[in-house]
């Protein structure tokens, strides 16, 4: 197979702990290298936020003294009633979540989890005063291309690292990426945030500051969810970085002057329009009381396990059945990083903040940049193609066979064979 540089031309805590020191990138003189453009306001490029960020290695170790906690909390849940035959109308199904809290109690072992999360390099750093942690798996290909994949809610980084290996290191012998999973603020380890206006185009401005740091000049996107809103910001404040945009969620609402759907797209419309009476209450609870709901999800294991496996289940591509989805440990590693981190509360306030930011959020134009779209059919929120292309310098747009909202974890192969044919046919890396 040709090199991907054919391609792209011939551009060269308190739930862990730190590891060995991490040199930082160094400038001509030796010193540690300026930070090229990492604004802090995101309208004023030339004016650096800071000269360098402290990038500290990181280790997944959970004191026993929380897990300890944890399970009694588990062991004391005091559980509802459910109303015979209701399945999944009120919420969770009653048989799942018991198999999930019995699965949690007595055989989920978050020891053998932390061996897997510490099998990827782990890094914490600061960027404008917000507390950043990213895992930063290098390939063994010196000339891939850096790729930062980011997550949304109720997700983290651990939706990725089923793919990330196949990223690094395509089975088919292509030189891959040069992968960085950051946690959005207010998620795992970069949790909590303590200020307001951490919306979309804050962390967008954040993560570019991160890429530069790490020597990354030029770079991909791929993003779902809040992911989804993030990298088109990043492209959109920094399209001379920015390769290409790869989206697995593209959620554009009707507009003025919009193109008249297909038929196929109209029935999809209807389909998300329908599943908007019944299963947007948790978007209007936490765009608006995400400190009120976060108390209970912090203070109760169960409550989160219920919050966020209702999602799991909602969301994926598992016909009605959970467990056609994800297994058992996926769904507690999942809701387990959230109890550890202490970071349910802060994961929601990126509802609000958007809610509050409005436009700010969002980016200023058209995104120029090459811009691939994946469509899975069982995301909840996918849009018409030509909506996409009025908004997008779409190049790339295909319809997947399977997977859901997080088409990372649910079709690992399926999502990283759509970021790779995307990159490697539709963008330059110069």
């Amino acid at each position: 197979m040709r090199r991907w540089l054919e391609y792209w031309g011939s551009g060269e805590g308190e739930t862990g702990s730190p590891t060995r020191p991490y040199r930082l990138p160094v400038g001509p003189e030796g010193g540690p290298r300026e930070l090229a453009g990492a604004p802090a306001d995101p309208e004023t490029p030339n004016r650096p936020m800071m000269s360098t960020l402290d990038l500290r290695p990181f280790r997944v170790d959970v004191p026993e003294s929380v897990l300890a906690d944890l399970q009694g909390r588990l062991d004391q849940a005091r559980l509802p009633n459910w109303i015979e035959g209701i399945g999944w109308d009120q919420g969770i199904q009653k048989d799942t979540f018991i198999q999930l809290l019995d699965h949690w109690r007595q055989g989920f072992d978050w020891r053998a989890q932390e061996v897997r999360l510490n099998r990827f390099e782990h890094f914490v750093t600061e960027v404008d005063g917000q507390p950043i942690h990213f895992v930063h798996a290098r390939s063994p290909h010196p000339d891939a291309l850096p790729l930062i994949l980011v997550h949304g809610w109720p997700g983290s980084f651990h939706e990725f690292l089923d793919a990330i290996p196949l990223l690094t290191d395509p089975p088919d012998g292509g030189v891959g990426f040069h992968v960085v999973a950051p946690s959005v603020p207010g998620f795992a380890w970069s949790a909590p945030t303590t200020r307001r206006g951490w919306h979309a185009r804050r962390i967008a401005q954040a993560f570019a500051s991160l890429m530069s740091e790490l020597g990354y000049d030029r770079y991909g996107l791929q993003g779902g969810d809040v992911g989804s809103i993030v990298t088109p910001n990043m492209a959109d404040l920094h399209p001379d970085r920015v390769v290409g945009l790869h989206l697995n969620m593209c959620l554009i609402e009707p507009y003025e002057g919009a193109p008249t759907p297909t038929e196929e797209e109209l029935l999809e419309r209807a389909r998300l329009e329908k599943s908007r009476q019944t299963s947007t209450g948790y978007y209007m609870q936490q765009a608006t009381k995400p400190q009120t709901l976060g108390i209970g999800l912090q203070d109760s294991p169960a409550g989160l396990l219920a919050w966020i496996a209702e999602k799991l289940q909602a969301w994926s591509d598992c016909r009605g059945d959970l467990f056609n989805a994800f297994n058992l440990d996926q769904v507690l590693t999942w809701v387990t990083l959230y109890w550890v981190t202490n970071s349910a509360t802060s994961s929601l306030r990126i509802y609000w903040e958007t809610r509050m930011a409005g436009a700010e959020a969002r980016p200023r134009g058209r995104i120029e940049v090459p811009t691939g779209v994946a469509d899975f059919p069982a995301e909840r929120a996918r849009s018409p193609k030509a909506w996409i292309e009025q908004k997008y310098n779409l190049v790339h747009h295909t319809i997947q066979p399977r997977g859901g909202h997080f088409a990372a974890i649910e079709q690992p192969e399926l999502f990283v064979t759509d970021v790779t044919e995307f990159f490697r046919v539709h963008t330059r890396y110069q």
